[in-house]
This record gives C-alpha cells, structure tokens and sequence, in this order.
C-alpha cells in the first residue's frame, strides 16, 4: 500500500508516517519512509511517502501511483492529488490553512477545494480539527485522520492503537488515544 500523508509544518505529518512505520511493524509487512519537509517551520507544504507490504524497495511514491493520500489541510489535498492513482483513496481535513502567499495578496485560495476532492476524488473529508478539539488538542488532527484512515481500511483499533503507543510521548498518549477513537469512530461500520 502507498500512502502519501500531505500537511503543512506544525501538523503532525512527520509524526504520522512513524506511527504507520509502527503501524507495519505490527502488522509485520516490510515499510519504507521518505519525508520531504519543504518551508514545514514556516507552515509550508510537509509531504511524506509511506510503503507497506510484502517487500518493499523503495519509500518514493510516484505520480499516480498512491493507493491513499492522508491529507491534513484542504489545499494540501487539492495540491497533491495528482499523486493519487485510479481508484485510490482519500481522507481529508476539512480545515484551510492559509498559506503565505495567499496571506500577502500574491494568490488566492482556490475555491470549491472540498468539493472537488468529493467529487473528483472520492475523498472522505473530516472536520478532523473538531474532533481533535473534542480529545483534548487541536494538534491530534493527524491521530483523527490516522483512526478514519484505519477504519477505512479494515485496520483493527487495537492494532492502531499499538502502534500509536509505539510512537507518541506517554504525557500525549491518552490526548491522542481519543483523537484516533474519534477518529476510527467517524466512519460506519464497513
């Protein structure tokens, strides 16, 4: 499975690529990570490649050919959905985070972002930021979309769960134990 988690600086998208690492690791599948940070302390774009499954050579997930793309911030979604392959899908938090250039004057937000990744992509788009609210912090957005992430895709809570308490600070862990419920718990039953 190729994942691409898409943020920017300050969201937790480092974060959430070694909880997936973690996550492979208890599934026991090969993984490989690849992070591109990009201007992440200016709140800029952060993009990271995950791949899982049997054998895995390479971490770079090319153009067209992610299975998933976790996405953080809407435009972040709508900027990177190239990389989705046919068929391939998407989570994404509804929250718009302006980016510079668009703070300045120099560009403006693309309108109707959301709905195009409806309906041209199929994305399953949260408000991730409430619920992480809900849990505790506005900083578990990443652990909210991680639980609807492995709801989708048929990944047991406790299994995700392992894998997050291999991963984040136990002064955190509690913060983001509710986060991935809300999370898992967004979407129905599949």
């Amino acid at each position: 499975m190729n994942i691409l988690i898409v943020g920017v600086g300050g969201q937790g998208t480092l974060l959430a690529s070694r909880i997936l690492g973690n996550l492979a690791s208890v599934l026991r599948v090969d993984c490989k990570l690849n992070e591109v940070h990009g201007m992440a302390q200016r709140g800029g774009s952060v993009v990271t490649h995950v791949k899982m499954g049997e054998k895995v050579y390479s971490p770079v997930i090319s153009e067209g050919d992610a299975d998933v793309i976790l996405a953080f911030e809407a435009l972040e979604a709508f900027r990177y959905r190239h990389f989705l392959k046919k068929g391939g899908a998407m989570v994404v938090n509804a929250q718009e985070i302006m980016p510079m250039p668009v703070i300045t004057g120099v560009a403006r937000y693309p309108e109707n972002v959301l709905e195009i990744m409806k309906k041209d992509y199929g994305a399953v788009v949260i408000d991730a930021q409430k619920y992480a609210a809900e849990s505790g912090s506005v900083r578990a957005v990443n652990t909210v979309v991680l639980g609807c992430f492995a709801k989708k895709f048929g990944i047991s809570y406790e299994n995700a769960e392992k894998a997050l308490e291999m991963s984040v600070k136990p002064k955190l862990l509690q913060i983001n134990k509710t986060a991935l419920k809300k999370g898992y718990d967004i979407l129905p039953i599949i």
